[in-house]
């Protein structure tokens, strides 16, 4: 069986390249801006020559290049329940746009796009509207839903993002593969806290919170139980009782106070940003570059995506596009 071939957009560190590699796809492109994604993105893709740096507005593909897949992860700041909420009036939402421009160019056989959640009823539904309006005008038949990552990726992390799955219809107007596709089940949680953050491991001192901190003391009475997660919230302290991560965000790289919580053996420290990158579903090998400063390692993984629901949708879609012919 051939491996479709996947064009990735706004590919950041490569979570959703990642997510359906595992699937069996083949990533034959992708294109991100942030220069500091791109390096790591090639330092865990064997140096991934066919990841093009820079503006998607420069970015053409075309029937010549066989895309069977387009994969996109658009910036959501501008749907975001933590931004301004002006969708397509800010210029992070007019970039959509140019997903829509580049599915046009090389009409592939299936799209994939991720977001927040909130992108599925901004404007009172009307920004989702247009999506999906957009890509049924280009002949596709599109579905949607909203996905924990604790309750469909096996990863304890509160992450609810929408997924679009799109499938190009066939002359006669009718979608086998949407007929044979549907989202992943949930799964039961299995993973915990203690599996993914060692404990009994000392980390760097800079992680910890010492005793002269302005934080320190309403942290240490506040942080009783070890086996949460905790964030500052501004003025108080607010524990995960769910006993899962709390959303990692991509202004975890903009402060400290930002980025969860945890009580260890050792004191009161932040999660690393590789453990961040554990609470995506990132494997063990995945890693960021030396030298590269903690608030841009924050930041890209706050960014990305949870890799085990991306592939468990890649694996569907991917089954859904072998069963009704589409590919080999």
């Amino acid at each position: 069986m051939s491996k479709p071939r996947v064009a990735s957009l706004f590919a950041g560190i490569g979570g959703i390249c990642l997510g359906f590699k595992q699937a069996g796809a083949e990533i034959v492109y992708a294109n991100e801006l942030d220069h500091n994604a791109c390096e790591t993105y090639r330092y865990n893709f064997n140096g991934a020559t066919y990841l093009k740096e820079g503006d998607v507005y420069d970015q053409h593909l075309s029937l010549d290049d066989k895309i069977d897949i387009v994969a996109a992860g658009f910036p959501c700041q501008a749907f975001s329940i933590a931004g301004y909420r002006r969708g397509f009036e800010d210029e992070r939402g007019v970039l959509y746009t140019q997903v829509h421009r580049i599915v046009e160019e090389c009409q592939p056989k299936a799209v994939f796009l991720e977001n927040v959640k909130n992108l599925k009823t901004h404007d009172l539904g009307r920004t989702y509207k247009v999506i999906k309006e957009s890509l049924e005008d280009l002949d596709y038949s599109v579905t949607e839903k909203i996905l924990n990552t604790m309750e469909y990726g096996n990863i304890p992390q509160n992450r609810e993002r929408i997924y679009v799955v799109a499938f190009k219809n066939e002359m006669d107007g009718t979608c086998p593969a949407m007929e044979n596709f549907e989202f992943p089940s949930p799964l039961k949680l299995t993973c915990r806290l203690h599996d993914l953050i060692n404990y009994h491991k000392q980390e760097h001192y800079s992680y910890y919170y010492n005793k002269d901190h302005k934080y320190y003391q309403k942290l240490d009475v506040a942080m009783v139980n070890p086996n949460t997660v905790y964030q500052w919230r501004r003025v108080y302290v607010r524990e995960n009782k769910s006993g899962v991560c709390p959303t990692l965000t991509a202004n975890m790289g903009t402060g400290g106070h930002n980025v969860p919580i945890i009580k260890d053996d050792f004191g009161i420290r932040k999660l690393t940003p590789e453990e961040c990158l554990r609470f995506q579903g990132f494997p063990e090998e995945f890693s960021f570059p030396k030298k590269m400063a903690n608030c841009h390692k924050y930041k890209q993984a706050g960014n990305s995506v949870s890799v085990p629901v991306i592939e468990r949708i890649a694996e569907n879609m991917i089954s859904a596009m072998r069963s009704s012919g589409m590919i080999g």
